[in-house]
């Protein structure tokens, strides 16, 4: 069964409608799918987009927000309460729009780790994995430092972009920061 793509869209795209009901309604396969299903269409990396059935409005980011609170909220939560009050914290601070950057590219990075130690261990046996977590430093040392360096990165990054917005905010009121032990007159 072939569906109509318009030109902008990507043609690979699932959707799945929101109904009010709360049901979701996946387009491609034309039935009706559980929270569950999107949880595994997010770990098989399919891309989906969630759409409300009568005003069309994305709704993927708040079904996301359902399956990670619905994942926190059984056995093994992977954020500390201490780390969710940081994260409301963030709303409506200054550094809000350089958090979700930051904690993406580490994601990202400790995504890129993951998979390279899946495939070092797609063709260890039992015996050498044995032999390779007894050499992990090295091993994992260079795995870490990509992660360590691209964390580095970004972090450097949300500062320069902190440093140029204060320059501006400054500059705003007619303002100077002093440079190179210069003070200002």
């Amino acid at each position: 069964m072939q569906s109509k793509k318009s030109a902008g869209e990507k043609p690979t795209q699932r959707v799945i409608k929101k109904y009010p009901n709360r049901r979701l309604y996946d387009t491609e396969t034309s039935t009706y799918i559980t929270l569950a299903e999107v949880k595994h269409l997010v770990m098989e990396k399919a891309p989906f987009v969630v759409r409300d059935a009568k005003s069309g409005d994305d709704l993927t980011r708040s079904i996301l927000l359902q399956i990670i609170l619905e994942e926190e909220a059984g056995g093994a939560p992977m954020f500390t309460e201490q780390v969710l009050a940081n994260i409301i914290r963030f709303y409506g601070h200054a550094m809000q729009g350089y958090m979700g950057p930051y904690l993406e590219k580490n994601i990202q990075a400790m995504s890129e780790v993951q998979a390279q130690l899946a495939d070092k261990a797609q063709v260890l046996t039992p015996e050498m994995w044995a032999r390779f977590m007894t050499l992990q430093s090295p091993v994992l040392q260079g795995l870490m430092g990509n992660y360590v360096e691209q964390s580095k990165t970004a972090f450097l990054q949300m500062q320069e972009q902190m440093q140029k917005n204060t320059e501006q905010v400054l500059g705003a009121f007619g303002l100077k920061r002093p440079q190179n032990g210069q003070t200002g007159r």
